[in-house]
């Protein structure tokens, strides 16, 4: 057993230091965002028995509803207070990072205390703390995964890794976390997730220090431009640091953002719809529990198949995935239109998984390829929160037409959304490009790529 374990240990750490990343640093921050989302995925599952399994199908459609309102909470702090907080630290990046870790694994050990006294007042404040530094965590990665990218691999390469080793511990804890909920209880499952967000710290401070920038006053390292950031333009007036401003994105970036925030919407929409519809309806001879673990499983069968193509593709044109994808998508979701039931809703899960996975990683390479330094935090944190309010959005419709509408009309119309938000951001892409073509004998500049100052 000890042997099974050093070989999948030393195993592991090839996989994730491959191609120049264990030299970088990147190879470490992928491990950490492997302990990130196990941590998380033990909180999910000792709290997800009283929100959905444990009650009726209409008293679950009102639990659910309230989280989901209770989940877009800490993105009010997100995007106006904590990304250009995290921009104001990158010279103590690596800190942040650790106390991300630290701060969850502390609110675990008050929340197993929580629910085994049944007490909310203590519950409810850590939880929102829980899910505001989640995210802290996940707009710090995507903002120094730049710094620690080596030349032999791609952003959409890297993200893909940190991605899939996520998904391979989530995926591995949820259902370790979910038998020891029932053994040993929901407590004990989240004083584990507090060990694992303990040892979370360790692989933080073990990254390298150039993931500490220099304060906004001082000079750049030279060798950043090597590690795929591209400088500020130096003919332009630095950013506004308002609290109230959100930071000015590009033409690809803005595209990027809109059609991932339809993506999540589309997620959102059917991980909710889906659920209550197969609670409903019996789709023999598959029993209701059976179908609902056939959906979370092609769900993330399909998270799966985009971070491995990510990965795979070692993809330079991030902005062509992202339309790509969202094309897909639309139709898979206007075949299972017409051929509507078991397989066709496993069908359209395991299509919006693959989507959401495969274009938030392009969208993620295109806003540290266009972004600088100096606000790459805040502008994660707003894309955060507008994916995180789009799912919100999508799951509430979910909930409202699981009520009222059956599975063709309610795939049809979510098929005539995507055509219709594909075809919006393929015009306004040609409008752009109109409007940015050059005269005869003007050199020809791509409308989305950043511009720099002469000299």
């Amino acid at each position: 057993m000890r042997s099974a374990a050093c070989g999948a240990g030393r195993l592991t750490r090839r996989v994730t230091h491959a191609h120049g990343a264990g030299r970088s640093g990147l190879g470490t921050l992928i491990e950490a965002s492997a302990l990130n989302s196990a941590g998380d995925a033990m909180v999910t599952v000792a709290l997800a028995g009283t929100l959905f399994f444990g009650l009726d199908v209409n008293q679950a459609r009102g639990q659910v509803a309230l989280y989901l309102l209770v989940t877009m909470a800490p993105f009010a702090l997100v995007a106006p207070l904590i990304g250009p907080a995290l921009d104001r630290m990158r010279h103590v990046r690596r800190y942040a990072v650790a106390a991300t870790f630290a701060v969850r694994g502390l609110l675990c050990w008050g929340m197993a205390g929580a629910v085994a006294h049944n007490d909310p007042i203590t519950f409810l404040p850590a939880a929102f703390g829980v899910l505001v530094t989640s995210k802290a965590y996940g707009v710090l990665r995507a903002a120094v995964t730049p710094q620690l990218l080596p030349e032999e691999i791609t952003l959409v390469t890297a993200n893909a890794r940190a991605s899939f080793a996520g998904l391979i511990a989530s995926s591995a804890a949820a259902p370790a976390g979910a038998g020891l909920a029932v053994l040993i209880g929901p407590g004990w499952v989240l004083r584990i997730g507090t060990a694992v967000f303990l040892l979370g710290i360790v692989f933080a401070m073990g990254l390298p220090r150039r993931v500490d920038l220099p304060d906004a006053g001082e000079a750049p390292p030279a060798d950043s431009q090597d590690l795929g950031s591209e400088p500020a333009d130096s003919g332009t007036a630095p950013p506004a640091r308002h609290w109230r401003t959100l930071p000015r994105v590009g033409p690809v970036v803005a595209e990027a953002m809109q059609a991932n925030a339809v993506l999540r919407a589309l997620s959102g929409f059917l991980v909710l719809y889906l659920a209550f519809l197969l609670r409903e309806e019996r789709f023999d001879p598959v029993s209701h529990n059976l179908a609902l673990g056939l959906l979370a499983a092609f769900a993330g069968a399909g998270g799966l198949i985009g971070t491995a193509l990510g990965a795979w593709m070692r993809a330079r044109a991030p902005r062509l995935i992202v339309t790509a994808t969202l094309g897909a998508v639309t139709a898979v979701t206007a075949v299972s239109a017409l051929f509507f039931g078991l397989w066709a809703a496993l069908a359209v899960a395991l299509a919006a998984g693959l989507g959401q996975v495969l274009g938030k990683l392009s969208m993620d390479a295109v806003v540290q390829r266009e972004i600088g330094e100096e606000v790459r935090s805040s502008t994660f944190a707003v894309t955060e929160t507008l994916h995180q309010l789009a799912w919100v959005v999508g799951g509430l419709l979910g909930l409202g037409m699981s009520i009222v509408a059956d599975g063709r009309v309610a795939m049809a119309i979510v098929a005539a959304a995507l055509a219709l938000s594909l075809g919006l951001l393929l015009t306004r892409r040609a409008g752009a490009h109109r409007r940015v073509r050059p005269g005869p004998g003007a050199p020809i500049k791509d409308a989305g790529t950043r511009m720099r100052a002469p000299g």
